[in-house]
Parts: C-alpha cells; structure tokens; sequence
C-alpha cells in the first residue's frame, strides 16, 4: 500500500500539529502569518516552524513569503485527497457508514426560503453589529440576521453605533451577545455563520447543529484605529462600507438553485473581496 497517505494521517495524529490544522482549516482559504498562528495556538516561534514543517512535508499545508512575513495556507487538493481515500477506500464510498447522519448531502440544494444566518466576532460590538444590521435592513425578507460575539464587551462601541444611525439602522434593536446564546439546543438552526475578525476565526467552537455553510469573512478591526476622533470614525464607515459591499453580493447569491458546493465557493470568493469599502 502506498505510505504517502497514512504518512499523512500520522502527521495529523499529533494534537498540536492537528490543531494547527484545523485552524488553518477554519482559515481556508486565507493565508495566514505564522506569527499570528503562534499567538492563536499559545506556541513559541521554534515550536510551530516544528510543526508547520511536518505538515509541508507532508504536502498538507504550502508556504508563502510575503514581504519579511511567512504566510501559511491549506493544501485543499491534498487534503481532499487524503480524507477522500477513508471514504472511498476504507468506506468503500459508502456514506451511510463514513459520514455522521446529520451531515447534508454534499450536491444537495437549499430550499427556497428564509435563511438564518449568523455573524461572529469577538466583542461583538462593531463588525459583526455592522454584518447583522445591514443584512436586515437589505434583504430582511430573505435572511434573519443574528450576530455574537466569542468574548463580547458590555455595550457597543458608540463610534459604531453613530456609524449606523446615520445610515438610518435601527440601533435599540442590537445588544452584544455571547455567542453561547446561540448554541443552547433549543437555539435558532443557522442556515449560514461567518467570522468576520481573525480572532474569533482562530478560536475553536463546538460544531454548530445542522452543519450551516460556514466562512470567514475578517476585516480589520475599527475599534483599534488610532488618531483624533475623525480618523476613528473614518476606519469605521470603511469597514461598514467594505460588508456593505458583502452584504450586496451574498443577498445577490441564487441560493435555492445553488448546490452546496458552489454555494460554499460563492461565500467564500465574497470572503476574499479586500475591497475596503466606501464612504456612501
């Protein structure tokens, strides 16, 4: 038999390199800078070139130099390959053994209704306010909009929420939430969730139920914008313009006529849009 997958298998059966795995996984397909992996994972700089190494030996992550930073991404055609091999070589490709029965059809398509979708990020009080309330606003017929955050902050930052009332969004509607809120089993079945910061993107979540349609959408933080006040507000109606522009293409999407592979690859292509967004 040939060792090139169960190589590959063993390199994944050590906990931190699968979590670095993973992680790039919840990433796919962004790049991400090593540094960043390091800090999400709590690992020392020498410690993850370890562990990135066994993985691009074994094909399963690529590298890439971006000025003097190293940027990691997935190998999603090897990965498809080697997880594509349990099931049609182990499981004889025969679903009603390999995959968990709660796990949809993968041409299956989505029946044309109104969808639940969800936004997360950390403090749940600019970006993933913004995703929710321009998404009920646009197309609130089609999409309930929900959003949470993995450590949310008491109140809303106030640059945020002057940013929505002069779009005209009704802001006594918006509280930020722990994304726990969400997960309890009697909590909404998501049809749709999206990171929309790195962070909460790099944070491990229990599964949701229903397997939703998942992607990271991150955007820079306006909370941390520096300068007069001016400048604060500018970083934020940036940011609101650049899911604006998001929100548009996805509320555009034929979802009940799309199957659940190219609808996946639809999210994801508006997640890798790095327009900044306009001020109108």
């Amino acid at each position: 038999m040939n060792t090139v997958i169960p190589n590959r298998l063993s390199t994944l059966g050590h906990p931190q390199r699968l979590a670095l795995f993973r992680l790039l996984m919840r990433r796919y397909p962004d790049r991400v800078p090593a540094t960043e992996l390091a800090q999400a994972l709590g690992l020392k700089p020498n410690t993850l070139s370890t562990y990135v190494n066994a993985l691009m030996q074994a094909e399963l992550i690529t590298q890439q130099r971006v000025g003097t930073s190293l940027r990691y991404a997935i190998n999603i055609d090897v990965t498809r390959e080697t997880f594509g091999y349990l099931l049609q070589d182990c499981c004889r490709g025969r679903p009603d053994i390999c995959i968990p029965n709660s796990a949809p059809e993968g041409d299956s398509q989505m029946a044309d209704r109104k969808y639940n979708v969800l936004f997360i990020c950390t403090g749940n009080s600019a970006r993933s306010i913004f995703a929710e309330s321009i998404l009920r606003d646009l197309a609130g017929e089609r999409f309930a909009a929900y959003s949470a955050g993995t450590k949310p902050r008491s109140e809303l930052n106030p640059f945020a929420v002057e940013v929505l009332r002069q779009k005209g969004h009704d802001v006594s509607v918006l509280r930020s939430k722990n994304v726990a809120e969400f997960q309890a089993p009697d909590g909404p079945k998501f049809d749709f969730v999206f990171t929309v910061c790195d962070q909460a993107a790099n944070e491990e979540c229990p599964s949701w139920q229903g397997q939703p349609i998942s992607a990271h959408w991150g955007l820079p933080d306006p909370v941390k914008a520096e300068g007069s006040d001016a400048e604060k507000s500018l970083a934020f109606q940036r940011t609101y313009g650049a899911l604006r522009n998001r929100m548009i293409g996805f509320s555009a999407l034929p979802l009940a006529s799309l199957d659940r592979m190219s609808l996946q690859k639809a999210v994801d292509e508006i997640g890798q849009d790095h327009d900044e967004g306009t001020l109108a």
